[in-house]
């Protein structure tokens, strides 16, 4: 008698949902929402920065891209990694980087110095972004999927809003490294996440973990009936997709995957200039430091709601529209923001910018994703990512010697701008035709070559 069989795939796309959805989202939002944290501070701190270390507007640009410099190749590299040693152990890695050398360097006594430091929390904090979207996405029922990967990369601009608020308040009485004493959080929870964050189930049944496996599946399902003769099965991936960078490239993915790249790299750019430069920019102005630093906040709460209600946009229509209609209304923002207004009008454009910008980066991960097969999923998210980095290293040292050519409010904020109508042109011309989700994937027993996911 033939054991019965269960496909993975379709246990997980037809979930309800369930506590252990719950605790796969917490943990990963919890994660993100310190990686954002540990993120903007630098450009809570780079007015007293300046001052302190009498740095000119190119020096900070520099000093502001060593983390991005970090983030580019931790990408990359944890993305491969969490394939050899699974993505709980990297997640691990990624949170004891960022969060412990971000801490350090509250006591760096000169740029070099925090600029190494920087970078070295870099790796940390770009290379978990993937890994918890990845494994967020793995395990979200495909009803929701965009949306739970929108709530939990929300967790980005709810770090950005919190180093904002609480820069506001502290910085001014306690100096810019009080920020930097309270990124060392996550480490103390390493343990508790360490025990609370499920492994990638992919994972688990690569490397023979049965037991594991078919313990999530029936949190998963908690009706099912799962006993230790079922076997688990996984949706098998086209031939050509076991090689997972030339995957990226083959089945009319070539141009998609270009045009991704283009839009990783236009929108990191825009989200990065904003985030580095926007308190200095509106100082410029004529507006207070404490001022400043609420723009922050009205910022990266902008890309907390464009996230979430992007995601739920998604899953209705589809990431295409969406996602091409928020750039063209985030260009839109940024160039008014050029001009006088009243207070109110000037939050609520700050706030539509965070959401087109840094809640268009959310989707676009999202987006990607759900483009890409299993097999080569990590792989084409952290090349992307790798890729949309350069844009974020190029964000703000363009926007730090703009302001050294000293060109109008106006003129900044519309070169700030373009990047976000080219980004537009990028996925309007994703060719959808060649998505993983539009053609019908064989299922079979589990026979392949996972070492990309």
């Amino acid at each position: 008698m033939e054991s019965p069989t269960l496909n993975i795939n379709k246990v997980i796309d037809d979930a309800k949902f369930t506590p252990f959805h719950w605790k796969v989202l917490f943990w990963c939002l919890l994660i993100i929402i310190f990686d954002g944290y540990d993120l903007v501070i630098y450009g809570v701190a780079l007015p007293l920065l300046m001052e302190e270390w009498s740095l000119t507007a190119v020096q900070a640009g520099l000093l502001a891209s060593a983390a991005l410099f970090g983030m580019m190749f931790g990408a990359m590299i944890f993305g491969t990694l969490s394939d050899k040693i699974g993505r709980k152990k990297t997640i691990i890695i990624c949170v004891g980087l960022f969060s412990s050398f971000t801490f350090f360097g509250a006591f760096a006594n000169g740029p070099m110095q925090f600029a190494a430091l920087r970078f070295i929390a870099g790796l940390g904090i770009g290379g978990v972004m993937p890994i918890c979207v990845a494994l967020t996405s793995e395990y979200a029922p495909k009803r929701i999927r965009s949306t739970l990967v929108a709530i939990m990369f929300s967790g980005y601009a709810i770090g950005g809003m919190a180093s904002a608020l609480l820069g506001s308040f502290l910085v001014v009485d306690y100096g810019w490294e009080i920020m930097f004493y309270i990124a060392i959080i996550p480490t103390l929870l390493l343990p508790i996440i360490w025990k609370m964050l499920p492994e990638s189930l992919m994972y688990l049944v690569k490397e023979g973990r049965d037991k594991e496996a078919r313990d999530i599946v029936q949190n998963l399902t908690p009706q099912g009936n799962i006993t230790t003769s079922t076997t688990l099965i996984l949706d098998e991936p086209t031939k050509g997709d076991d090689a997972p960078i030339k995957a990226l490239f083959l089945k009319n993915r070539g141009f998609t995957t270009i045009m991704f790249w283009v839009a990783f790299f236009m929108c990191l750019l825009m989200v990065y200039a904003l985030a580095s430069w926007l308190p200095k920019l509106m100082i410029q102005a004529g507006y207070s430091l404490g001022a400043s630093m609420i723009f922050l906040f009205a910022l990266n709460i902008g890309g907390m709601i464009g996230a979430i209600g992007g995601g739920i946009l998604a899953d209705k229509f589809h990431l295409k529209p969406v996602l091409t209609i928020m750039f063209t209304l985030g260009a839109v923002s940024l160039i008014m923001l050029g001009y006088n207004s009243p207070q109110v009008v000037l939050y609520t454009l700050i706030a539509i910018a965070g959401a087109t910008t840094i809640g268009s980066q959310i989707l676009l991960y999202t987006f990607v994703a759900q483009y890409y097969p299993t097999a080569v999923r990590t792989t084409a998210m952290g090349w992307a990512s790798g890729v949309g980095r350069i844009g974020a290293i190029v964000g703000p040292i363009l926007t730090g010697a703009l302001l050294t050519l000293e060109l109008s409010h106006q003129t900044n904020f519309l070169f700030i701008a373009i990047p976000g109508i080219i980004a537009s042109v990028a996925i309007f011309l994703v060719n959808l035709n060649a998505a993983v989700d539009s053609r019908k994937v064989p299922v079979g027993p589990i026979a392949l070559d996972t070492s990309s996911v």
